[in-house]
């Protein structure tokens, strides 16, 4: 049967049973003692201290015991308890309170006071932070807390389920890989990802971050929001502020975890007989005999096949590494006064790769950081100087295999490699060519051991090593309260190295690489920033209340450079670990190069200002002004200007609103519109450049051995080139019910993304490369909901967030004759035709072929079919006449899919009893499609299937999805159709945590918290998806393309002990 989604090992539901078993069987011992206390009926009533309301569903519970009860719709409650009992009285968004039984007293009426730390929550904004009540953007935080405690390597991966409107799609599933992020839908053909703040400096990697050292991270999803960032926050914005010093006792933690690492799914590749089969198969049906394998195959192997001891080799689960290890180790020191307060924290982190062993990926991260914060004056009740800094540093190491496209994916290479050939010969060495010669292997010369080609060449042999320092440091002068003025200078170094062998082997008749080549790269620059702001809060008769900044920008990026060589002859031939260029010995100057370039230089001014105003924090508005000038256009077009306004109104505050109070506590109308830039291009546009190199260099020696030389007109000027513009409405509203235990938030948005920046093709005519033109627009529809509850009935604690997120995406402009930006050809396999494209009227980056209507079953159908290729048989693919021409032509492709979803969803469900957690997360895609092809069928027909294939037409009735077996380069595979194109829906359960603190069985222990946790992370997906994993984020390099499985490197499955410890 077809595998469809993953299950659970009995033998692990066993035992995760008996745990469930042990754990109520602790708390019913703990409820024993409860039950023989003496009994002592008290009763009362329960009201807010803010209106003298009646609260309903209030908690009391004896202190110490289960024994508690909840409070009726007038605030009534009755309870027996035992005497000298202490009642703990406790309610969501008040102040919990004990209450002590006295002897003959039984009527005890309670007064909860609110608790206001939720009431003056503060998020974090562009250059400042304000009380989330009067924001009035669109924005969503995510505490340090919720993303440390899924315990994932990359704080992206965490934020996958906590964010409604960002779509966090992994790249590849490889270690050290990142996540593509899209905000509010794909909004242009260039750079589209959202620009990251650390610690107030922009442009920042969140991939150097370990996730256990961030406080918390704030998205700015509305142009309002965003636009004090102007020029590159066209894609939204991602506020990271990593831990802050606390004032009070010094506090060490440990957090730390181990866990092994699964396939989620194994691919259902054929085994020998069924690979034979098919293969005959296809012979058959194109007339020729079946070949003859007893012959083309090594005598005691074809009999191995035929009597079943021998079930051929499965590529797939031969470089599978199973119970691949990940862990991590943090450490983070917090203290300090009120004068001064610091936080630093280490961390390593480790991660292999459960596919291409022996050659396995491995990743290696080590961060340190550190924050400090420094009064040099207070003056009465506010700081006068104050200066700090942040530090924070990332060395990581990263080894893999390759994951491109088909002709560069040792995944790829595993699922199409030949049952028929074995992985190693009787000496233990890889089965090559000289094996099969020598063995009668006859059956294809160019068929080659896939697993040897990954572990003998760079695709498995390399290393990269990266260094990352990203530090601040910031003076703050007060000189009257509330008037700030801020300077605060940031300095980004990276370098990183990068070292590759290729060795010598000869796999098959196209695979025979007689010298061997060492290649090594190195790069290291530094950005600049400088911030200046001055900020002043006042007020008005205690009624108005202004928030204004203003300040200045300068960035300046791209002071590096890039250096390269390489080498042929290593005279430590078939070592990686001596792959350096100085120990190759090349025979002639062709076998050595070396280069070396400039990073490319920019820079950014801007000037920004930024008015809050509210009346009695019941009518807010906001406005904002950002001009940018970057030196990637022209003068003329230098400077881009973009405003913002918003507004809001807590009708909650409303007199007219007072009978609502019993059940709905906070109600905010919001809405917002503005303008965001993007200036992410190349350098020099509106200038023709001139390169030399060797692409169009000229050989002066016949043997070609010798330098070239020449120089040629690279790129055609485009003077008009101008600023990106995104421009976006929204409309939301945040409330809060019943006492501030349901939330829900509601955003609806237009976002239009004007003049892309794109590289345009032009004619070659021109005898030039094309610059970036301002190309087209792209709007992007949609709404998002947030739903919250949080309550507790005695000490059991829980919760529930559930968050949707719709968009709809449209190019409306294309600048060109077509309206279309067309997509690469040989994706799927050489030989076909573009499958991708961006057009007018479409979703961007939608798939694009033919769509058929089924399999022709008999003759009378074919011959019933005015509109078909000709030669068509039963068996064939009946292609739909899609502009009712009467024939079949490429002018019938169409649309066939659309990688983008309609509808992402993320879940997080928290329970809490004494010491005992249990935490559950999962994120869902739902409405988009897979392209999925891991054959390239027109390359060539021998490459090898899944079971996928059982489902072809063999006969009438048989099948009217997949045709009859004929070479790849037949129409009915060769031709781009929706049998390439998947259902891509999905609902993962990504985290399954389930913890236990110890400090509650020990309160005596010296330790503030001793927490131990199992987790299970990707545990099950629900899809009806065919490949190994339904989340994918591969373009085919494209930023504007996802969706494509050639054979996509997958989410491992995880099983993970671990700690958290606080002294």
């Amino acid at each position: 049967m077809e595998e469809k989604c993953s299950t659970f090992s009995l033998r692990k539901l066993s035992s995760r049973l008996m745990q469930m078993v042990i754990v109520t069987a602790f708390l019913l011992v703990n409820c024993l003692p409860a039950m023989a206390q003496s009994n002592t009926k008290v009763k009362g009533v329960i009201t807010s201290g803010a209106d003298g309301l009646p609260l309903i569903g209030v908690n009391v519970v004896e202190k110490g015991t289960t024994n508690g009860t909840v409070t009726d719709f007038d605030g009534n409650f009755e309870l027996t308890v035992s005497s000298n009992a202490v009642l703990d009285i406790s309610y969501i968004g008040f102040l919990s309170q004990e209450v002590k039984i006295v002897a003959g007293k039984t009527t005890y009426n309670v007064v909860l006071k609110e608790d206001s730390q939720a009431l003056e929550e503060v998020v974090v904004v562009g250059y400042g932070v304000q009380k989330k009540k009067l924001v009035t953007g669109a924005t969503v935080q995510v505490s340090g807390d919720n993303l440390q405690k899924l315990s994932t390597t990359n704080a992206l991966g965490a934020l996958q389920s906590q964010s409604p409107g960002v779509n966090i799609t992994q790249s590849s599933g490889q270690p050290g890989e990142g996540f593509k992020v899209v905000i509010r839908g794909l909004g242009t053909v260039g750079s589209s990802g959202p620009l990251y703040v650390i610690d107030g400096v922009a442009g920042g990697d969140i991939n150097a971050l370990n996730p256990s050292d961030i406080e918390s991270i704030d998205v700015l999803k509305d142009a309002a929001s965003a636009a004090i960032y102007g020029a590159r926050a066209a894609n939204g914005v991602i506020l990271v502020t990593t831990k802050q010093g606390k004032a009070g006792k010094l506090q060490l933690s440990y957090d730390g975890y181990y866990g092994v690492q699964y396939l989620a799914k194994l691919p259902p590749l054929l085994n020998a007989k069924e690979y034979m089969a098919m293969m005959d198969e296809t012979r058959y049906n194109e007339a020729s005999p079946g070949y003859d394998w007893a012959g083309l195959l090594p005598t005691d192997l074809y009999n191995s096949i035929m009597d079943g001891s021998w079930q051929g080799t499965n590529w797939i689960k031969e470089t599978y590494n199973e119970a691949a290890p990940t862990q991590n180790h943090s450490f983070n020191l917090a203290g300090g006064t009120e004068q001064s307060k610091f936080s630093l924290g280490f961390s390593y982190t480790s991660q292999e790769g459960i596919l291409g062993k022996p050659v396995q990926s491995q990743f290696d991260r080590y961060t340190a950081r550190i924050n400090s914060d420094h009064v040099l004056l207070k003056v009465k009740d506010f700081d006068a100087i104050k200066i700090g800094e942040t530090l924070n540093f990332n060395y990581n190491t990263k080894s893999g295999i390759a994951i491109g496209n088909i002709y560069g994916n040792s995944i790829h290479n595993m699922l199409i490699g030949n049952p028929l050939l074995p992985v190693y010969d009787a000496e233990g060495n890889y089965y090559d060519y000289y094996d099969k010669r020598d063995n009668g292997w006859e059956f294809d010369g160019n068929t080659g051991n896939p697993l040897a080609g990954t572990a003998l060449s760079n695709w498995g042999l390399n290393l990269s090593k990266n260094y990352a320092l990203q530090t601040s440091a910031y003076l703050e002068i007060q000189p009257i309260k509330n008037l700030v003025f801020r300077s605060q200078f940031g300095y980004k170094m990276t370098a990183s190295s990068y070292r590759s062998y290729d060795g010598i082997r000869y796999l098959s008749n196209n695979t025979n690489v007689t010298v061997d080549n060492v290649y090594q790269s190195a790069s290291s620059g530094h950005n600049i920033t400088l911030d200046n702001t001055i900020a002043y809060k006042f007020n008005v008769a205690d009624l108005h209340q202004f928030d204004v900044v203003v300040g200045q920008s300068v960035e300046k990026w791209g002071m590096g450079s890039n250096i390269n060589a390489s080498g042929n002859n290593s005279i430590f031939e078939g070592s990686f670990d001596h792959a350096w260029v100085d120990n190759t010995k090349p025979t002639e100057l062709s076998q050595r190069g070396a280069g070396g370039s400039p990073w490319g230089e920019g820079a950014l001014a801007s000037f920004f200002g930024r008015a809050n105003y509210n009346y009695k924090e019941t009518y807010m508005a906001s406005l904002t002004m950002r001009a940018d000038g970057s030196s990637n256009f022209p003068r003329g077009n230098r400077w881009g200007y973009f405003p913002s306004a918003s507004a809001g109104w807590v009708m909650s505050n409303e007199s007219f609103m007072e009978d609502t109070k019993s059940w709905m506590d906070f109600l905010k109308l919001r809405a917002s519109w503005g303008q965001n830039g993007n200036s992410a291009i190349d350098n020099f546009q509106y200038q023709t450049t001139f390169a030399f190199d060797e692409s169009n260099g000229y050989y002066f020696d016949p043997k070609k051995k010798v330098q070239t030389v020449g120089g040629y007109a690279d790129i055609l000027a485009n003077p008009d080139v101008k600023w990106e513009t995104s421009e976006q409405l929204n409309l939301g509203f945040d409330s809060r019910f019943l006492n501030s235990r349901l939330g829900l938030t509601f955003d609806w948005y237009v976002k239009t993304t004007k003049d892309w920046l794109v590289k345009a093709p032009i004619s070659g005519v021109w005898g030039l490369n094309p610059p970036f033109v301002n190309g087209g627009d792209i709007e992007n529809r949609g709404f998002e909901v947030a739903l919250n509850w949080n309550d507790k009935v005695g000490e059991f604690n829980y919760g529930a967030t559930v968050n949707f997120a719709h968009n709809k995406n449209e190019v409306t402009r294309i600048a060109n004759t077509e309206g279309i930006i067309h997509g690469d050809a040989n994706v799927l396999s050489q030989g076909t035709t573009e499958m991708y494209r961006a057009q007018v009227g479409y979703p961007i980056g939608y798939f694009y072929g033919y769509k058929t209507a089924g399999v022709f079953q008999n003759w009378s159908q074919v011959d019933g079919t005015a509109a078909k290729y000709a030669g068509a048989q039963p068996g064939d693919l009946i292609f739909v006449d899609s502009n009712n021409d009467g024939k079949i032509t490429e002018d019938d492709r169409t649309q066939i899919g659309n990688p983008h979803p309609d509808f992402t969803m993320g879940l997080n469900l928290n329970f809490s009893y004494k010491g005992f957690d249990l935490n559950i997360t999962g994120a869902g895609a739902f409405g988009q499609q897979i392209a999925k092809s891991y054959r390239s069928f027109a390359d060539s027909p021998l490459q090898n299937y899944t079971t996928d294939i059982f489902g072809r037409w063999t006969g009438e009735g048989t099948s009217n999805k997949l045709p009859r077996l004929t070479s790849g380069s037949h129409t009915n595979w060769q031709n781009i159709s929706d049998i390439y194109i998947e259902d891509g829906d999905y609902l993962k359960i990504q985290n399954l945590t389930i913890g236990y603190d110890f400090k509650k069985l020990f309160p005596t222990m010296p330790l503030g918290q001793a927490r131990l946790y199992l987790t299970a992370q990707n545990l099950f997906t629900f899809t009806g998806y065919s490949g190994m994993d339904p989340e994918i984020g591969y373009g085919y390099d494209k930023s504007w393309v996802s969706g494509i499985d050639l054979g996509y490197y997958p989410s491992p499955r995880t099983y993970m002990v671990g700690v958290n410890l606080k002294f």
